[in-house]
């Protein structure tokens, strides 16, 4: 809970509810794959959420936060830790 009894609101850039639970998605992607091939798939995903920001119905700044957290973990910064 947040403060005053308010309910947090989801983080659909560092924590979307879709990929959490028990072992987060990335998580096990790096357990499945290994470090450098998800290092490559989130560059990847960055260029697909710059290349689409604004244009599926999502906010854009939506969008270039997501690439940017993908553009952190390929760079081997892991971006849950920053927030």
């Amino acid at each position: 809970m947040a403060k005053r009894g308010r309910p947090r609101k989801t983080d659909m850039v560092n924590s979307p509810p879709h990929y959490t639970g028990e072992v987060e998605c990335i998580d096990a992607m790096v357990a499945a794959f290994g470090k450098e091939k998800v290092a490559t798939y989130c560059q990847i995903a960055a260029f697909k959420y710059v290349w689409r920001a604004g244009k599926k119905g999502n906010d854009k700044e939506q969008d270039l936060a997501k690439a940017s957290w993908y553009l952190s973990w390929a760079s081997g910064t892991d971006p849950r830790n920053l927030s």
